[in-house]
């Protein structure tokens, strides 16, 4: 299960920020993850509680934001939605190789409690 050690790599980022911030607490940690990522939202959920325990982040909570693929056309010169990983041009039918979002597992923000009140960072 590799979302166990993404889950593992995010705690890490997390801690680390909320360190710099001398927070007390993370509360919400929220990802952006792509259509065609490869991974499982339910398993990120579960590993998620699981490499939280015993840290700032235990008890936050977890946003997990889609991210649907879309490529673009070098003939249309625009993007269109890549569903599925499908690539075709649905205006011309030109096969696109640029796959603009949709692979994306990114830390996108995380809400921290500090001394005096949050920090979004």
């Amino acid at each position: 299960m590799h979302e166990l050690s993404l889950m593992e790599a995010v705690r890490d980022l997390a801690l680390e920020q909320a360190g710099e911030h001398h927070a007390r607490r993370i509360s919400t940690i929220t990802l952006r993850i792509g259509s065609l990522a490869g991974v499982e939202p339910d398993a990120l959920r579960f590993a998620f509680d699981v490499v939280m325990a015993g840290t700032l982040g235990e008890g936050a909570a977890l946003v997990i934001e889609d991210v649907q693929a879309h490529a673009f056309c070098d003939v249309c010169q625009q993007t269109f939605p890549a569903h599925d990983g499908v690539c075709e041009c649905p205006d011309c039918g030109a096969i696109s190789r640029d796959l603009v979002q949709g692979r994306e597992l990114q830390l996108a923000s995380l809400d921290l409690d500090c001394d005096d009140d949050p920090l979004q960072s």
